[in-house]
This record gives structure tokens, sequence and C-alpha cells, in this order.
């Protein structure tokens, strides 16, 4: 389980534009913005990067690097690009369910011949600058993602208030372990 104020998993892909993508190497002033999405077959998710894609400036005003993951193939990535109104969204592909498990996504069977065999379900996250955990939405299904009008509110009173990473304790977590 990834806890806020701790040092998230490392994260390498490859981008539909045939560069690499590390988290290591993001140099933002607040965050970088992880989306993981579920692919090219879930409607939701087209309406949610197409919604991420038209507000990349406000996000880049306030110092957050932007990215979207998927585990689709190269192929349907770069298709997902072609049919989507998201010509400026930084697109990865190719994510292990090994690494969506690392982060902690929830992981579902593939139920009709639209879906793969296996893939990530949703989650956002936010990893500042030094790698570690700040906050993040994890989702068992496509339905009720956050609003990205309300991440950008988020932004910007957690960075006028400096408001810390909050879920870190891991009393009641060693609790529940043992």
């Amino acid at each position: 389980m990834l806890l806020p104020r701790k040092e998230v998993p490392q994260l390498e892909l490859n981008l539909i534009n045939d560069t690499k993508w590390k988290l290591s190497a993001q140099d933002s002033d607040t965050f970088t913005m992880i989306v993981f999405y579920r692919g090219i077959h879930c409607p939701i998710c087209k309406i949610q990067l197409e919604e991420l894609a038209g507000k990349l400036d406000k996000f880049k005003e306030r110092g957050v690097n932007v990215i979207a993951v998927s585990s689709n193939t190269e192929e349907l990535a770069k298709k997902t690009a072609e049919e989507w109104k998201i010509p400026e969204l930084p697109l990865a592909y190719g994510l292990t369910m090994e690494q969506a498990r690392e982060w902690g996504l929830f992981i579902s069977e593939g139920i009709s011949e639209k879906e793969p065999e296996q893939f990530s379900e949703p989650g956002i996250f936010f990893v500042k600058p030094d790698n570690t955990l700040y906050a993040s939405s994890i989702q068992t299904m496509p339905f009720a993602r956050p609003g990205f009008d309300d991440i950008l509110k988020m932004i910007d009173y957690v960075k006028k208030e400096d408001y810390p990473a909050r879920g870190e304790s891991e009393v009641l977590l060693e609790e529940a372990i043992a």
C-alpha cells in the first residue's frame, strides 16, 4: 500500500512519440500528476482525458507535470491519440499488471471482446518533486472520477496554505497487518 509522504515506485514507460518517460526525471514545481486510465476501450476514459487535455495549460501554470498511462499496447495507445481529442496530452503505454499493483491499482478481467484480457482500473496520483506521494484517488471501476476543476482548486489550496499530505499514519495499518 502506498502511503502519503513515502516514496512511490519508480515508473518508466514509453510514450507514443517514441520517447521514454521517467518519473524520476520529472522536474515539477508542485506535483507530477499521473492519470492511470483503463484504455481505449473505455468511453469514460475518453471523456476524462479529453477534459484533462483541455486543461493542461491550467496544470502547467500551477507547476504540475501531467501524464496519462495505460496498459494498452503501442498500437492501441497511438490509435487513442488519433481518435480522441488529446493532442498535447503526454500518453504512455505498456503499464504491466505488476506495475499497476505496485501503485495499488485494481485489476479487472475483460468482460467483452472490446476489453483486453486484463487492465488496470483508474487512479490519479500526485507525486511531489522528491518522489513521495502527496495524494491519490484509486477506483475499482470506471465511474465517478474526481473532476479536474476540483483538482485544480485542491492544488491552489494546497499551495496557498502549504497544506501537508494526509493519510500518512501507519499505526492502524501495522495493527491491521499483525
